[in-house]
């Protein structure tokens, strides 16, 4: 985990790299939280104060890792940025992602990763026309964004063979018209 100066101050980032060095050693269904707060030096009460469970911890961390993906995601970018960003990300922390996205529990990173998602087009879309046309585009941005995220976890769980540009290049190829000429339309696929 690549963020050096947060994680030498925030027990969040302690926190996220114990549990990716419990994820070498055992599955995370395995993992407890006991071994994490160990494995970082803090208390079971400090995990707690910060995190629900250890889904949520990665979950948080996801979450991490995408605001620095699409940081840089203002005027003049495209979705084709974010998503090469996003997989390079994915790609640099893939030991991590491969047993996060195996989890199919409650409060799991595939879902999570939808909703992100989801939201993270429906902003862009809103910053360029005003509100998102939830009517018009709602369902197909759904559909779109949970297969998506599918084919993100078969990268991972296939070793990420294919690179981060080749697999933006997929997902923005396997864009549904008609979402793709709303994107085409408002400048976001370029």
């Amino acid at each position: 985990m690549e963020m050096m100066t947060e994680k030498k101050t925030d027990v969040r980032y302690r926190l996220a790299d114990a549990l990716e060095a419990c994820m070498g050693e055992a599955p995370l269904e395995r993992i407890t939280v006991k071994q994490i707060t160990e494995k970082c030096g803090v208390s079971r009460q400090t995990f707690y104060r910060n995190f629900t469970d250890k889904y949520d911890l990665i979950n948080w961390y996801f979450d991490e890792l995408l605001k620095k993906a699409f940081q840089h995601m203002g005027y003049g970018k495209t979705a084709f940025d974010s998503l090469v960003h996003k997989f390079t990300y994915i790609q640099d922390q893939k030991l991590f992602f491969k047993a996060a996205f195996k989890n199919d529990s409650q409060n799991n990173l595939r879902d999570h990763d939808i909703k992100m998602i989801m939201d993270f087009y429906k902003r862009l879309i809103s910053g360029k026309i005003g509100a998102f046309p939830q009517d018009e585009y709602g369902s197909l941005l759904e559909m779109y964004c949970v297969a998506s995220v599918h084919m993100t976890q078969q990268w991972v769980f296939r070793g990420c063979q294919a690179t981060p540009r080749e697999m933006a290049e997929l997902m923005i190829e396997a864009m549904p018209s008609r979402l793709s000429k709303l994107f085409s339309e408002l400048g976001l696929l370029d």
